[in-house]
């Protein structure tokens, strides 16, 4: 289902219901289907965004007594916003809706449509990928790198890269300075598109189980020794080719140095039968069985 977010949500708008949509990185509350506040750990909340960072709002009080109550809506809103794009990132448990849960800390304030969230997020995601499609930035540690011979820095950029110590990742720093966590995301891209922020190797994709191009751990059957010439197959671990399995690796004296492998079983081989027509005939057991007869006659 290609541009839908969360087939959960729509279910939950299309039943005008009333809850808590819990998620891996988030919570939405929905009143008659329309969302009306989120939380996510990642985002700052609408006091940290008026404070103008975790840092002012311990020192002092909050910015939002001084502000009109369209200013508030529209820090409301954008807070809504921000942290309703962390809650629907991909997760890897299920989404569980709560009936009937409110928010605790949530103001006075218009709804959302749930269409209207989806397609934020969306966009919000293109966004991200058409500054620089790396991912890897969103959660890994901030490293700023020196600017070249006459690059010019936003003061934006000043300032997030003033806070950037090797450490802090971009929710850490939106937290600092007391923006929205998905603008201080897209500053990194934009910063590490310039050079001006390191940007991190990719996770290597994970190989499906037996894949047999997987790196191998040492010591097991497919391992390669060290100092194999490249091109040749990799060698079973155990006695060498030839020998029968549970014979240890060092050949008695005069045994050949280059005794043939056996042949290979056949791949469809009929059961087992305790002799066959290669196998030598067993004398004892025949002398025993004729002597067995010939006793009842």
């Amino acid at each position: 289902m290609a541009g839908v977010v969360s087939p959960m949500l729509r279910r939950l708008a299309a039943d005008r219901a009333t809850g808590a949509l819990v998620r891996d990185h988030g919570t939405l509350y929905l009143l008659d289907g329309q969302v009306v506040h989120a939380e996510s750990p990642v985002a700052p909340g609408l006091d940290i965004l008026l404070a103008g960072g975790s840092d002012r709002r311990s020192a002092g009080p909050a910015h939002g007594g001084r502000i009109g109550d369209g200013e508030r809506e529209i820090c409301r809103l954008g807070a809504l916003f921000d942290a309703a794009f962390f809650a629907l990132a991909p997760g890897r448990g299920p989404a569980r809706f709560r009936y009937g849960h409110h928010p605790r800390y949530a103001g006075p304030g218009r709804p959302v449509p749930a269409a209207a969230i989806e397609r934020e997020t969306l966009r919000r995601r293109e966004l991200l990928d058409s500054v620089w499609p790396y991912p890897a930035l969103d959660a890994a540690p901030v490293v700023p790198r020196p600017a070249a011979p006459g690059q010019t820095v936003t003061a934006r950029g000043r300032a997030l890269l003033a806070r950037a110590d090797g450490v802090r990742t971009p929710a850490q720093l939106a937290w600092v300075l007391g923006r929205p966590a998905f603008h201080t995301l897209l500053e990194i891209r934009r910063l590490a598109a310039a050079g001006l922020v390191e940007t991190p190797d990719p996770a290597p994709p994970s190989a499906p189980a037996g894949d047999p191009t997987a790196p191998q751990p040492t010591g097991s059957p497919a391992h390669r020794p060290t100092g194999l010439p490249a091109g040749l197959p990799d060698l079973p671990a155990g006695p060498p080719t030839g020998l029968p399995a549970g014979l240890p690796g060092r050949l008695p004296p005069g045994f050949p140095a280059h005794r043939p492998a056996a042949p290979p079983a056949p791949e469809h081989a009929p059961p087992s039968s305790p002799t066959t027509a290669t196998d030598p005939p067993d004398i004892a057991l025949l002398r025993r069985v004729r002597d067995a007869l010939e006793a009842r006659l």
